[in-house]
């Protein structure tokens, strides 16, 4: 099962990863993931990766391409993988085209959890985060069991500075722009799957466990 999940910021395209691999064990591999597991294991590939962003550059795509590749070769995407955040444009998906060639490990939808602009903007202001695990929280859809406090360590949430209300609304037209080429991509393609995410967390979760039960 080769995956990959799209959405805009607040969209809940992070809990839906969640579920969809801890139904189906496959890894999700995010960017982020897989330049800080290249890094901390000192590739050649990720000694490149840090040059750049040490810098505060862009990492190259032929350097993020091959950081791909090494992640997908891994024993574990043997059933499958959940990618997060690649490709972000028309190149990347081009060479992950090829690339997943070359593995024998072709594509097989690609899932964007579609919300409207409005409802965004409503969902990121309202979004919490817990600084040591990680976890997200909103403070109407889905609260903590204690007010300000992490459910799992009891860290006290906080807001990011990009999910206040001055930037929430510049930050969805720039993800829009970006994200729209590659969705009409995969549409070409045949291989793009929208799912309404305006709505509870487990319906938006049936309707993605429906589709992605064909393929078992």
């Amino acid at each position: 099962m080769n995956l990959i999940l799209m959405g805009l910021p607040g969209a809940g395209k992070g809990t839906q990863a969640e579920k969809i691999v801890e139904k189906y064990q496959i890894p999700h591999i995010s960017t982020g993931d897989m330049f800080r597991s290249a890094i901390k294991e000192g590739t050649d590939l990720g000694k490149k990766a840090k040059s750049f962003m040490d810098q505060g550059a862009l990492v190259p795509d032929e350097v993020t391409i091959g950081i791909v590749r090494e992640r997908l070769s891994k024993a574990d995407c043997e059933k499958g993988f959940l990618l997060d955040g690649f490709p972000r444009t028309i190149a990347q998906a081009e060479a992950l085209e090829n690339l997943l060639s070359e593995l024998n490990a072709p594509l097989q939808y690609v899932i964007h959890v579609d919300v409207p602009q409005e409802k965004l903007v409503d969902r990121l202001t309202g979004r919490r985060i817990c600084p040591e695990c990680g976890a997200t929280y909103h403070v109407i859809f889905n609260p903590p069991k204690v007010e300000g406090k992490c459910d799992h360590d009891g860290a006290t949430l906080i807001q990011r500075e990009d999910d206040r209300a001055e930037t929430v609304s510049k930050r969805l037209e720039v993800n829009i722009e970006q994200t729209q080429p590659l969705l009409d991509f995969y549409q070409d393609k045949g291989y793009l799957v929208t799912v309404d995410g305006d709505r509870d967390i487990d319906v938006v979760f049936e309707a993605i466990d429906k589709k992605l039960q064909t393929l078992s």
